[in-house]
């Protein structure tokens, strides 16, 4: 079984008041698993491709709520030569996860507490 809960707060696009109250919904329902340990938000680019108003509201709201996770770890710097995700993986184990090493931005990685 992943330990990763993935969520899609892009599509269809939402207001930021949702967004965040999907993301606490996520954050808590991953808290109380015994299995998972990692929230993967998919917020997208935007539509300049730079990030958009989505992207903006889960990062901004992933640091507002920074005491509540081990580590955020931003879509770009998803790597295995970054060292939030390696102490990551060698916390949680080794998972399949495709936008390891893709560097996509337009998601965000979160190791709950």
């Amino acid at each position: 079984m992943s330990p990763i809960l993935t969520i899609d707060v892009a599509h269809p696009p939402r207001k930021p008041d949702a967004v965040e109250e999907e993301l606490l919904n996520a954050w808590s329902r991953v808290r109380n698993s015994s299995s998972l340990r990692i929230l993967k938000i998919i917020h997208g680019h935007g539509s300049s491709g730079k990030g958009g108003s989505t992207k903006e509201t889960v990062r901004n709201w992933a640091f507002r709520n920074t005491t509540r996770f081990r580590a955020v770890i931003e879509g770009e710097q998803y790597s295995l030569y970054n060292a939030a995700t390696q102490e990551l993986r060698k916390e949680v184990g080794d998972y399949d996860d495709p936008d390891l090493r893709q560097a996509n931005s337009g998601i965000t990685i979160i190791w709950i507490r």
